[in-house]
């Protein structure tokens, strides 16, 4: 019999133990739910899911976005390369130039004036992905290379 009442003694401690432990527990649910419009723990979880939903959806949008304007920066004029140099012996000082506009796929042109006294002649020939489809002379190849380091 007295092992019964040890017994019935070590549970009724354990359980009273357990019975302040989950008290602490639910007091402690309650104050983390107290200052938020739901009344309810399981209310405030699932507005705390919800709202990691709408959290989810809106950054994949914000990935989509940065995306497409990455993409967008590429087709900006983002290099460019000067080159200045004297192509007739009758001018005094290097008045001609080749400049080369590229974007961030290294399509563009290369602009080249040429100085003489009597006038100065544009030329301008396209470029894709660093290539022309024309010939190009030293000093535009210069600018391009200029242009595709910078």
């Amino acid at each position: 019999m007295s092992q019964n009442i040890v017994l019935f003694t070590v549970f009724g401690i354990w359980l009273a133990a357990l019975s302040i432990i989950f008290g602490w527990f639910i007091l402690k649910l309650n104050s983390l739910i107290k200052n938020t419009e739901e009344k309810s723990l399981i209310g405030a979880i699932e507005k705390i899911v919800n709202l990691e939903k709408l959290n989810k959806s809106e950054i994949e949008d914000l990935k989509k976005n940065i995306s497409r304007i990455e993409n967008n920066d590429l087709m900006h004029i983002q290099k460019m390369g000067l080159v200045r140099f004297n192509p007739f012996d009758e001018t005094g000082g290097d008045h001609s130039f080749s400049i080369a506009l590229l974007d961030g796929n290294s399509t563009g042109f290369v602009i080249t004036g040429l100085h003489t006294r009597e006038r100065t002649r544009m030329y301008v020939k396209s470029i894709k992905n660093g290539k022309s489809e024309y010939e190009l002379s030293q000093e535009e190849q210069k600018a391009l290379k200029k242009a595709e380091k910078a």
